[in-house]
């Protein structure tokens, strides 16, 4: 049924985010002739879950070089080694994005529509922190209102807080009694108009953002444990976006590269993080997300030095990106946030709140849920969960074992990158890229060249190892 759900919606799709998108400024809305003046609030909901689903896969598709699942194939790939890149294109798909949220909830606020309200705040959190964990000061308080064409930048530490605000909110309009303008299922493609899964999904994030202060005084562990509480309790509650015009857009690049485009090839990072090299125990996790190569094996490209294969990219005798994977198939949804990523947050949450049972309990779960969610057999996954790579018991648990597995089940996900950056990078023989262009690992992303040329409050950041607030 949610097969066919998602054939239906992908023709609506076409058109709805057709109507919305062409802007050439995401803070140009007024008088232009491709934005569709009045949208209805339903078609509003279709473009902007879609875009969440699609902007995840944006962020993802630059982090997942920093954190070493993908690595390019030719040596010194500026992502791979730390060069400042221009990510304009992925900026701009953000604020358009949001610009289209900010609507939605006004258009809502105007008519009551409690729901529609409360899913934009859970969506323009998301995106605020998609953008605040790139660049740090953004702009936001004067970047939808048509107040001005150069808005500020406000302080990053001010965004993390509008953000959990924002989450909040959410869950209060979410929990309202019910109005007249009900989330019309049909137009809704990540919880199909399920209003208690949005408002889990909310404390879903809100456990994520308030874990990401780990590493600061306002770390507060029961906080983050009384989100998850409210949040997930199954893969089947999981935030997704599975509606495409053709295919899932890793499926994408995993058939261009079929055809020697090359493009999403695993980094060795990953490829011994899973295969017993790191951790002594082959995961058989890594036999769902990818492909042996034309030598029946596993073989990762190491992030700056590209492919080392003796064919020159076209014999396939590294890995990449699958079709066949149920996280990559051209039917795979976009998976936002995850039960299993929620149950590692709660492990590492407990851990620190000395909760040791819980925090045992928690991890052991997540790696179960892991395994159903990637479809792996379960005399494999009961063989991983009884090895040595796994914590036996809440004695043998540590943060180092909750970040291993957290490393997985974030496979291709931004909030890996944060997880990175808070761990400071400490995997198993998780080095810098050859050639790196820093001595340290990557913190930041440079601002775009596309906002610096159109507003000049855009700060100057050109050393890329400078921290985030909460990076300490």
């Amino acid at each position: 049924m949610k097969k066919i759900f998602r054939y239906i919606l992908a023709f609506a799709i076409m058109g709805a985010v057709a109507g919305l998108q062409g802007c050439e400024d995401y803070f140009d809305k007024e008088d232009n002739p491709n934005l569709v003046p009045n949208p209805p609030l339903p078609t509003l909901l279709t473009t902007t879950t879609h875009k969440t689903g699609m902007n995840s896969y944006m962020v993802s598709n630059i982090t997942s070089y920093f954190v070493q699942y993908l690595a390019s194939p030719s040596a010194g790939g500026s992502s791979d080694t730390y060069q400042i890149t221009d990510y304009t294109g992925t900026w701009d798909a953000l604020y358009w994005a949001m610009a289209d949220i900010y609507d939605m909830r006004q258009l809502a606020m105007e008519q009551g529509a409690t729901e529609y309200v409360g899913v934009a705040d859970v969506l323009m959190a998301y995106h605020l922190a998609l953008v605040n964990d790139m660049w740090g000061d953004a702009p936001y308080s004067e970047a939808f209102a048509n107040i001005t064409l150069t808005p500020a930048f406000d302080d990053e530490a001010n965004l993390y807080d509008v953000t959990t605000q924002l989450l909040d909110e959410a869950i209060v309009e979410l929990q309202k009694p019910e109005s007249s303008v009900r989330l019309l299922a049909t137009s809704d493609v990540i919880h199909e108009g399920n209003v208690a899964n949005w408002v889990k999904t909310a404390y879903a994030l809100k456990a994520r953002q308030l874990n990401k202060l780990s590493g600061t005084s306002s770390y507060n562990p029961q906080a983050v444990l009384e989100a998850v509480d409210n949040s997930y309790t199954s893969n089947a509650d999981n935030a997704e976006m599975g509606v495409f015009q053709t295919r899932n857009p890793w499926a994408a690049v995993a058939l261009s590269n079929a055809g020697n485009l090359l493009g999403g090839w695993l980094s060795e990072q990953l490829i011994q993080h899973l295969d017993g090299t790191s951790y002594g125990v082959f995961d058989p996790r890594l036999e769902q997300l990818t492909d042996t190569t034309v030598n029946g094996n596993y073989v990762g490209t190491p992030n700056g030095t590209g492919n080392v294969g003796p064919a020159n990219n076209t014999v396939k005798d590294e890995n990449y990106i699958s079709r066949n994977s149920p996280l990559t198939g051209d039917e795979s949804p976009l998976i936002i946030v995850s039960y299993p990523e929620v149950k590692l947050i709660e492990a590492e949450a407990a851990f620190r709140a000395g909760q040791l049972d819980r925090a045992f309990a928690a991890y052991r779960e997540a790696i179960r849920a892991s395994m159903e969610l990637l479809e792996v057999a379960q005399a494999d996954a009961e063989a991983y969960l009884s090895s040595a790579a796994v914590a036996q018991s809440a004695s043998e648990l540590s943060l180092d074992r909750i970040f291993q597995e957290k490393y997985v089940v974030t496979y291709l996900n931004p909030e890996a990158w944060n997880d990175a950056r808070r761990y400071d990078y400490q995997y198993a023989n998780f080095t810098l890229p050859a050639g790196a262009a820093l001595p340290t690992f990557i913190r930041r992303v440079a601002y775009p060249s596309g906002e610096a040329s159109k507003n000049p409050n855009t700060p100057d950041v050109t050393d890329l190892s400078l921290t985030l607030w909460w990076d300490q």
